[in-house]
C-alpha cells in the first residue's frame, strides 16, 4: 500500500470572487445534450420529407423514402433501404426520426424531475442533415422543427438574408422562443450550438456562389481554389464541390472544407472575413436578444461552439464580446478536442479558456481519464496515474474554469458511454465505428457493466467540474460511435423492437453477429443518476468545494479525493477493480464516527469491487 505523500490542495477563499467573470450559474450546472432529430416526435405533422434531404450526403432524392419508426431496431433495415440496395451506413445517413421544438418542450418536466438545469441542443438552424452542422441559414430554426414547414418555406423566401432588416420570424423560430421561455419558467438555462467555422452546401450565400462563381456578392466569403484570395485559416483541405449541384455547362470548383458538403468560411487573422463577422454579430443578437429590448431574458443563454480550434482565436475575442454585452451571465463553451488524432493527442485547451474567451469547454480529457482508469483492464492506468491526469487538468485550466468546465462521457461524437464499458482497451473516439470496425461489440451492458457504469457516474458527480449527461445515457442506452451513438430516445411508455439485427447481416464478408437485447429504459440506473443529482444538488459543498488529493493505493486499484468548503469537508473513495477492499484505520481523519455516509457503500470499513464511497464531515 502507498499513501500518497505529494498532496495538492487548492483553496477557494471566495469562490463569487474566484470565478470572476463566469456566469454564476454555471458552478451549479447539470447539463444535458439533447440531438434534437433523435430526442422525441412532438409534432409528427411537420416531419421531414423526401425533398427536404436535397443538399446533403448522399446527394441523390430517394425513390422510396419515410420517417424512420421511433421504436424499430437499430440495425434492421426497412423496406424502402432494401429496395434502395445500399449499406448501412448509407441508410443511416438518409435517416430521419422526426425530433422538433415540440418534443423538447413536451419533456421539459420530464427533464426537471431528472434534476436538470442547463440544457445544450445540437444545431437547430435550417438544415437538410440529420444533425444541422451544415446550416442552410443561422437566423431560422430549422422549418421541420416546427409546426408549418411550408407556410415558413415561403417566409423564409420572402426575405433578403444578407439584410437583417428584411429578417422575419417564422412559426419555428416562435415556437423555439417558446420553448427558450419554457426553460427560463424552470430556473433552467438553454444553450445552442455555433457552428461558425463552416456551413452546408444549401447555406443561402454558397448556393448563390455556386450559382454566379466569381460574380457573386459573397464570393470572398470562401476561399476558392485558385481565386487568389489570402485565407490565415489553413485547417481546413481543399474539397469538390459534388456533381449534382454543377450546371452541365459549368466546370468544378473546390473549396476549402471541413468535408465536401461542409465548406469553411474564408478567414483573416481575425477570424471568418468582415462581411461574415457582420452576418454573424446580427445572428447571435437575434437569439440572445429576440425582441432587441437590451433584455436578454427571452435569448439564450450561451452558445456552444462547434470545431472551435479551427477558427482564428482572435475571433473568439470579438465572439465573447458580443456575448457578454448582451448578457454578462451567458455561458460559452467550446468543441477543442483532438490536436493529433492519429496519436490519441488531445488539446490542452488552455488558450481558449485564457482572457475570458470560454467559460469552459467539452472536457473530453476526463472522460479519456475515467476510461482508462475504471474501464480498461490491459491498458488500465494506476491511481496515481489518475491523479496526474486529474491534477493536470486542474492545472492547466486553472482554478475558475475547472469550476465551470463540462464534464462528460459522452456526446454525439463518440461511442456511447455504455458501450466504452462493453469495449475496453481503445482508445476513446478511435475504431469505434462499425464502419472502421466491425468487430466492436453491439451488445447491451450486463449488470457487472452497468456497476462500473455507476462508478464512473459517482465520480462525476463528485469531482469537481460541472456533470454532463448526453441525452439518454441515463436510461441505460448503449451504441457504437457515430451514427449508432444517435439512436431516438428511450421513452418508458413505447415499446421497442429487440435489437438483434447487425449490419454484418446484410454484408457476405462479415461474421459478427449482435445478441438478441432487450431495449427499454434502465430503470435502476435512472434512479441511480436522478439520487446523484439530488445529492450534488443537496450539497453545494459539490459544485463549489475545493479539491485535493486524499488516497491513492496503486496495489489494489484504490483512489480518494477531498473537497472542502467553509466548515464542510468529503472525501469521496473509489474501488476500481473486482475486489473488495478494507479502508486503512485512519481513511477518515479523526475517526469513524465524525463522518457520515452520504453515498456509495453502508460499510465505513470495507469498500466493496468496483463501488465507491461519498462521506462528510460537518
Amino acid at each position: 500500500m502507498k499513501k500518497n505523500k505529494k498532496i495538492i490542495l487548492i483553496i477557494l477563499i471566495l469562490f463569487s470572487g474566484l470565478i470572476a467573470g463566469n456566469p454564476e450559474w454555471a458552478a451549479d450546472a447539470i447539463w444535458y445534450q439533447i440531438f434534437p432529430d433523435r430526442f422525441y416526435n412532438g409534432d409528427q405533422s411537420n416531419d421531414p420529407t423526401i425533398e427536404s434531404m436535397w443538399g446533403v450526403w448522399p446527394w441523390e432524392l430517394q425513390k422510396q423514402w419515410y420517417i424512420s419508426p421511433w421504436t424499430s431496431d437499430w440495425y434492421k433495415l426497412q423496406p424502402w433501404e432494401i429496395a434502395n440496395g445500399n449499406e448501412y451506413r448509407y441508410q443511416f445517413q438518409i435517416r430521419r426520426y422526426g425530433g422538433d421544438i415540440q418534443g423538447i418542450i413536451d419533456k421539459l418536466d420530464y427533464l426537471q424531475d431528472l434534476g436538470i438545469n442547463a440544457i445544450y441542443l445540437n444545431p437547430v438552424f435550417d438544415s437538410p442533415s440529420s444533425h444541422k452542422y451544415g446550416a442552410a441559414m443561422y437566423h431560422h430554426i430549422d422549418h421541420h422543427f416546427g409546426p408549418d414547414p411550408v407556410g415558413d418555406t415561403k417566409i423564409i423566401e420572402s426575405e433578403d438574408p444578407s439584410d437583417p432588416t428584411t429578417w422575419k420570424w417564422t412559426s419555428a423560430d416562435k415556437l423555439f422562443l417558446q420553448l427558450i421561455g419554457e426553460v427560463h419558467n424552470r430556473e433552467m438555462h438553454i444553450i445552442i450550438d455555433g457552428v461558425f467555422n463552416h456551413v452546408g452546401l444549401t447555406f443561402w450565400a454558397f448556393e448563390d456562389v455556386i450559382e454566379n462563381r466569381d460574380q457573386s456578392k459573397y464570393f470572398e466569403w470562401f476561399n476558392i481554389k485558385g481565386n487568389g484570395l489570402p485565407d490565415a485559416s489553413h485547417l481546413n483541405a481543399f474539397v469538390e464541390l459534388p456533381k449534382p449541384f454543377i450546371a452541365e455547362e459549368q466546370i468544378p470548383f473546390q473549396y476549402t472544407g471541413y468535408v465536401e458538403d461542409l465548406p469553411a468560411f474564408r478567414q483573416d487573422e481575425y477570424g471568418p472575413v468582415e462581411p461574415v463577422r457582420n452576418h454573424l454579430y446580427e445572428v447571435v443578437k437575434r437569439w440572445m436578444d429576440p425582441n432587441g429590448d437590451g433584455d436578454p431574458s427571452d435569448g439564450i443563454d450561451g452558445w456552444r461552439l462547434d470545431v472551435a480550434e479551427r477558427v482564428q482565436i482572435k475571433f473568439w475575442d470579438l465572439f465573447g464580446k458580443w456575448v457578454k454585452e448582451i448578457n454578462p451571465n451567458a455561458y460559452i463553451t467550446g468543441e477543442v478536442w483532438w490536436e493529433d488524432y492519429w496519436n490519441n493527442k488531445q488539446f490542452n485547451a488552455a488558450p481558449w479558456l485564457a482572457d475570458g474567451r470560454f467559460d469552459g469547454v467539452m472536457n473530453y480529457r476526463f472522460a479519456d481519464a475515467m476510461f482508462r482508469f475504471f474501464i480498461d483492464q490491459e491498458m488500465k492506468i494506476s491511481p496515481s496515474e489518475l491523479q496526474q491526469s486529474l491534477e493536470s487538468i486542474i492545472n492547466d485550466y486553472g482554478i475558475a474554469r475547472a469550476m465551470t468546465i463540462q464534464n462528460l462521457l459522452g456526446s454525439h461524437d463518440m461511442e456511447r458511454f455504455a458501450s466504452a464499458i462493453v469495449n475496453p482497451d481503445r482508445w476513446i473516439d478511435h475504431a469505434n465505428n462499425l464502419g472502421w470496425n466491425p468487430e466492436f461489440v453491439t451488445r447491451k451492458p450486463n449488470e457487472f457493466e452497468r456497476q462500473i457504469q455507476k462508478n464512473i457516474i459517482a465520480f462525476q458527480f463528485s469531482f469537481i467540474g460541472a456533470p454532463y449527461i448526453y441525452y439518454g445515457d441515463e436510461v441505460g442506452m448503449w451504441g457504437a460511435d457515430d451514427p449508432d451513438c444517435r439512436k431516438p430516445m428511450l421513452w418508458p411508455d413505447l415499446i421497442y423492437e429487440n435489437e438483434q439485427a447487425h449490419p454484418c447481416d446484410y454484408s457476405p464478408d462479415c461474421d459478427y453477429r449482435a445478441h438478441n437485447d432487450v431495449v427499454q429504459v434502465d430503470s435502476n440506473l435512472f434512479d441511480f443518476y436522478k439520487q446523484m443529482i439530488a445529492l450534488r444538488k443537496e450539497y453545494p459543498i459539490l459544485n463549489r468545494g475545493s479539491y485535493a488529493n486524499h488516497f491513492v493505493d496503486d496495489d489494489h486499484g484504490i483512489f480518494a479525493f477531498t473537497r472542502s468548503y467553509n466548515s464542510q469537508k468529503l472525501i469521496v473513495v473509489f474501488n476500481s477493480t473486482g475486489s473488495n477492499y478494507n479502508l486503512p484505520a485512519d481513511f477518515l481523519p479523526g475517526g469513524k464516527n465524525k463522518w457520515k455516509l452520504i453515498g456509495g457503500c453502508s460499510d465505513k470499513k470495507e469498500l466493496k469491487a468496483n463501488s465507491f464511497a461519498i462521506f462528510i464531515h460537518d
